[in-house]
């Protein structure tokens, strides 16, 4: 399959997660505050984002039921059937519960669709492309929020609900074209797993020898970066900014350094190999917070936030494309959606419970004090990851990518699943 078709094929689908995500974190925020709610009411819709953490429990279902093309173009087109209803409404604001229900039924859409596009790119790409994926992974996702939160928005803005929302709908059309034309790998187990094996069968994939300790570290990696990045805001509004001036820097700056970061860790995964790009990134990325650290702890303006919050969202997702890239080599082909969801779902769990963490200690101690012990956790996680995998943690399968390059030509066809 040309390189150039995978591409076009994963942009489009990681674009068409982040759409409707980006509008309605947007949109739907304004609107309930508008509407009179208060701000725990407002933070409690984010018990609608559950399918994104929860989405493990269908991924088999997912693997080993129909083909992924049917899947794709199901979900993609019942997107573009849901956006196009909602353009028929006249006004949402006076029927919030149908736009709650809505950023329910998207979310779970969106969670289900990443679940079968994760499992088709670890299939389609070669462990050489695999980087490139990830940082399409990544920039698409976000080139899509950015699409949703500022485009889409924009549009609402202007002219309301419902060309908002037959917009979302055209561009949601538009990235399901690739998959009409997708000719996916033969399965490698074309038997049907029995009935319980569908139900229950992450469970089975999260007992894999190598797979509890690789997602312990995985966590670890993150936990330092999300235990700071998470309040990056609220430090950002404590500090004297203005709402225009967070917006700029975080929404504008802040989209275009995590863009560029992501093109970035794709490259250095596919030139220096999964261990380089591992422990260069981590590192880069613990480093980034020692500017917000500098910031906190001294009498600084706008200028250092703004240079912290760009360094952090361009090394940041360097490490996240670099750590992705290395979850879809841990990934078992035959069970690609499961495995990765697996991974993907510990990394949305674990990034709750840093949140708080970062919460409880920076209420006791101090912005200071939360990102100089951010920095310290972060460059810890770092270097213990990637001491255990040379120690030989994690899945077995990881020791084929560990600590050499992938020097096989790039337009080089997958390996067969299993192999």
């Amino acid at each position: 399959m040309p390189l150039a078709y995978k591409i076009w094929l994963l942009t489009s689908l990681y674009l068409a997660q982040g759409l409707p995500y980006g509008f309605f974190t947007q949109a739907l925020p304004v609107l309930l505050r508008e509407q009179g709610f208060s701000l725990t009411a407002i933070s409690a819709t984010t018990l609608l984002f559950a399918p994104w953490a929860l989405k493990f429990a269908w991924a088999p279902l997912l693997d080993h039921t129909g083909s992924r093309r049917r899947w794709l173009l199901a979900l993609q087109l019942g997107a573009v059937a849901g956006a196009a209803a909602l353009g028929l409404v006249v006004d949402l604001g006076a029927a919030l519960w149908l736009l709650l229900l809505s950023l329910f039924a998207f979310n779970l859409v969106s969670a289900t669709q990443d679940i079968v596009t994760d499992g088709l790119a670890v299939n389609l790409l070669s462990a050489r492309e695999r980087g490139l994926g990830n940082g399409i992974q990544v920039g698409g996702y976000r080139l899509g929020m950015i699409l949703g939160g500022g485009l889409l928005l924009w549009v609402f803005a202007q002219s309301g609900w419902q060309l908002m929302f037959l917009g979302m709908a055209v561009l949601l059309a538009m990235t399901a074209l690739p998959v009409f034309v997708l000719r996916e790998p033969a399965p490698a187990s074309p038997a049907s797993p029995p009935p319980r094996a569908l139900v229950l069968g992450w469970w089975p994939r999260l007992r894999q020898p190598g797979i509890p300790a690789f997602i312990g570290l995985i966590c670890l990696y993150k936990f330092g970066d999300s235990m700071g990045a998470s309040l990056v805001g609220p430090f950002m509004h404590d500090s004297g900014l203005s709402k225009a001036q967070i917006a700029l820097i975080k929404g504008t700056f802040g989209s275009a350094a995590t863009l560029a970061g992501a093109a970035a860790g794709g490259w250095m995964a596919w030139r220096l190999g999964r261990r380089s790009a591992l422990l260069s990134c981590g590192l880069l990325q613990a480093a980034s917070l020692v500017l917000y650290a500098m910031a906190a702890l001294g009498d600084s303006g706008p200028p250092l936030i703004a240079a912290a919050c760009i360094a952090e969202h361009l090394l940041g997702g360097m490490a996240v494309v670099a750590l992705f890239t290395l979850m879809m080599d841990a990934s078992d082909p035959q069970h690609a959606g499961t495995d990765y969801t697996l991974l993907s779902c510990a990394l949305v769990l674990i990034h709750g419970a840093a949140a708080f963490t970062g919460a409880l200690l920076a209420d006791a101690a101090g912005y200071g004090a939360l990102f100089v012990v951010s920095v310290v956790v972060a460059t810890a996680g770092c270097l213990v990851l990637v001491g255990a995998i040379d120690r030989g943690a994690g899945p077995a399968r990881l020791r084929e990518v560990w600590t050499r390059r992938i020097t096989s030509e790039l337009h080089a066809p997958a390996p067969a699943p299993g192999a």
